[in-house]
């Protein structure tokens, strides 16, 4: 096999969202506004709340595309315009395909809200090829437990949401063929798996750092790999305050590259300006989500 090396670092910067909770985000940022293709990660924490403390997002549209959240740690609601609605717990991904339209919103569970705690997860956007950009809007909640785990090495464990990765297949179903994985690495420990030459491929430390083909990767600084046909990963330190010895936790996502035009405005991410333009004013007229 043939390792990918990392030929491109994004330090995820500083953002704010909804009613106020900050993220770290490594795209888009400006210069950056898409790794076909994935159009946002969003690293929400990980940050303990007071008893109040935690906010959401209020109700917003989105057409042409999908959302997937991954919790960590905490308690989050979700709810649409269509009735839809879940929790989701540690462990947990809800998988939103936005297709023509919905409104949203997420947030705090009450209890959570009521008693604070640690909130910790990961929400990624995945553009839809444009041939099923207005599909009929979808939902996945995928338990903890529905997840492919497996323990292929000392200090290892690998959890698949979604595509197939480090032997496991994952109970995600994904329209832009795409891999989620979820990788917690004790100091020192290696893996390695194969990964579709054809794929873009991102590896993402969300606690502690990470080496990939011998470059090392600092928390939440994005590594885009180069070509090959696997990934090599060894488990780093765990600084600002962590337990000695604590493990690092990684995700690799990887997508099959669209590779059509996009256009985005705020929510709404179609191929021309003429369907941003309809899709506004769908909004604005109420049709979104119908």
């Amino acid at each position: 096999m043939s390792p990918r090396s990392v030929v491109r670092t994004l330090p995820a910067h500083r953002a704010v969202e909804g009613d106020g909770f900050v993220v770290r985000r490594p795209f888009p940022v400006p210069g950056v506004d898409l790794v076909d293709p994935f159009l946002l990660l969003d690293h929400m924490g990980p940050v303990t709340h007071g008893p109040g403390e935690a906010v959401g997002t209020p109700v917003h549209p989105h057409r042409g595309f999908e959302t997937v959240t991954y919790l960590l740690a905490g308690e989050l609601q979700h709810r649409d315009s269509l009735g839809n609605e879940g929790v989701l717990g540690p462990g947990d991904t809800q998988w939103m395909t936005a297709g023509r339209g919905v409104l949203h919103e997420e947030g705090p569970t009450p209890r959570f809200l009521a008693e604070g705690g640690l909130l910790h997860g990961v929400q990624l956007w995945v553009n839809l090829p444009a041939a099923e950009k207005m599909v009929a809007p979808a939902y996945q909640d995928l338990a903890a437990d529905a997840v492919a785990v497996d323990h292929p090495a000392d200090g290892v464990t690998v959890r698949v949401v979604a595509g197939s990765a480090f032997g496991l297949q994952g109970p995600g179903t994904t329209r832009t063929p795409i891999t989620y994985s979820h990788l917690t690495l004790a100091p020192g420990a290696h893996v390695s798996g194969p990964v579709d030459p054809g794929h873009t491929v991102l590896v993402y430390p969300l606690v502690g750092s990470v080496t990939v083909a011998g470059l090392t990767l600092a928390e939440s600084e994005l590594g885009v790999l180069g070509p090959g046909d696997s990934v090599q990963l060894e488990g780093g330190s765990v600084s600002d305050g962590g337990e000695p010895g604590a493990s690092s936790e990684v995700l690799v996502i990887s997508g099959r590259p669209l590779r059509e035009p996009v256009a985005r405005y705020g929510p709404f991410v179609m191929n021309t300006r003429q369907e941003l333009l309809e899709a506004i004013e769908d909004m604005r007229s109420g049709r979104l989500a119908t």
